[in-house]
């Protein structure tokens, strides 16, 4: 495959994660999130788990085999998560999806800390200087008033350190058994299992109302999950991960786009340059240990 269609790839993976911000919004006038969750993820694991299974062949063939102890941290990996899932699609009843895509894209900051943290990994000095400049990016976001910060905001946050844990994890997991596809599908079959016993255990999921956002569920499991999982997975053998960290933090641009074109959602002007300064301190965290020839952050799969 040459460059420029698996850069295309990507741009079209990061387009559609962040247009899911706008369907996982509308979903929520039918449904709640654990019955959205549920059914999004049963039907995105579903469509990829023919992958899955080609990959744990392969990688069996080769003698590859999950350990015990693997598998308890994929039991670990699955829970978080299916927790970074629930809060991002709760959260979704309360705040606005531009605010959505920016604050769930600080996940791109959190990780490298997490990692410190779980393997004592340092850090790139540039996060000492990218956090605290995101941090005050959210601010402006929300207007530069603390008292505009929603539940949904502070939940988001909760969401990106449980997409940073998830990142981190994920990243051993796959480095040692050179399966992301299998890994992943566990993580989406687990979260749509504990989704689904959430939704009956807080909710009262009704037919009529998976119906009535059938359009929502349709692009979040197939295009959202499937498709752009696939994408991605694709696209990033071919394009430095310089490059392809940068496309895909774009995720939150494409999500306050689809927040203003299909919802109507506008920022004030302080609102704007918050946005700026946020993409800007993700950028920065992405970009400069890679061109550095460092170790960058690793990629979430997908939302």
């Amino acid at each position: 495959m040459s460059r420029p269609i698996a850069v295309l790839l990507l741009v079209v993976c990061t387009m559609l994660w962040g247009f899911a911000f706008v369907a996982q919004k509308g979903a929520m006038a039918h449904m709640g999130p654990l019955t959205f969750s549920g059914v999004r993820y049963f039907l995105g694991a579903f469509l990829v788990l023919p992958l899955a299974v080609l990959e744990y062949r392969k990688q069996r063939a080769r003698g590859v085999v999950i350990s015990r102890s693997q598998w308890i941290r994929i039991g670990i990996l699955s829970l978080t998560f299916f927790l970074g899932v629930w809060l991002q699609q709760a959260a979704l009843q309360t705040t606005t999806v531009t605010n959505a895509g920016f604050i769930t894209s600080l996940y791109v900051i959190f990780t490298p800390v997490v990692t410190y943290i779980i393997i004592r990994h340092k850090p790139h000095p540039i996060v000492y200087l990218g956090a605290p400049l995101a941090l005050f990016g959210i601010y402006l976001l929300t207007g530069a008033r603390l008292d505009q910060f929603t539940p949904g905001d502070l939940m988001l946050l909760a969401c990106a350190v449980c997409w940073a844990v998830q990142v981190s994890m994920l990243g051993t997991l796959v480095e040692e058994t050179g399966m992301p596809v299998t890994v992943s599908t566990i993580n989406f079959f687990a979260t749509a299992v504990l989704a689904t016993i959430g939704a009956f255990t807080l909710e009262r999921p009704e037919f009529a109302g998976i119906g009535g956002g059938w359009i929502e569920i349709l692009y979040a499991g197939v295009l959202s999950t499937a498709v752009a999982f696939t994408f991605q997975a694709i696209g990033q053998q071919y394009v430095p991960s310089a490059n392809a960290a940068i496309i895909l933090s774009a995720e939150s641009l494409f999500a306050a786009l689809g927040g203003a074109v299909l919802l109507g959602e506008r920022l004030p002007p302080i609102g704007y340059a918050g946005a700026a300064v946020t993409f800007l301190a993700i950028v920065m965290v992405e970009a400069v240990p890679a061109l550095r020839g460092k170790r960058g952050v690793t990629l979430r799969e997908s939302a």
